[in-house]
């Protein structure tokens, strides 16, 4: 298991690291200033942190309410992951479309190009993070 310190190093550096890199190339390829891309970076960040608390809560509510918490299986499993990007992408839209003043469908092509670098990069990150930083064995 990773210690608390560990898991706030991995935290804090994905997000410091991925805040650069939207700013950085983010700029770059949409022609915004590196210090509007930052921003939006960083209200990005919060909107997640805070979509993440707030459909949990809900989804596990619902849970309780219609299955009885009932053990997830692979398809209430898909159905949380699917329904968690969706609200995020629907919340992440308006929120590009008023930052950055675009169309909503601008907007969207930029939110749903953020979520595959996302993707792209937790998983390239999450792996050179096990490499540099491993799991200490158990004796």
């Amino acid at each position: 298991m990773r210690t608390i310190g560990d898991r706030i190093r991995h935290t804090v550096t994905f997000e410091v690291i991925a805040l650069l890199l939207v700013a950085l190339v983010g700029s770059q390829l949409i022609g915004q200033s590196v210090e509007m891309m930052g921003a939006l970076s960083l209200m990005f960040s919060v909107l997640v942190m805070c979509w993440n608390m707030l459909y949990n809560w809900l989804f596990d509510m619902w849970d309780q309410k219609h299955r009885k918490a009932a053990k997830r299986g692979v398809a209430i499993r898909l159905a949380h992951a699917v329904l968690f990007e969706v609200g995020l992408l629907t919340a992440g839209v308006f929120l590009v479309a008023w930052w950055l003043d675009m169309t909503l469908l601008d907007a969207l092509i930029l939110d749903i190009g953020f979520a595959v670098f996302f993707v792209a990069y937790a998983f390239l990150y999450n792996w050179a993070y096990g490499l540099i930083f491993p799991v200490p064995q158990q004796s």
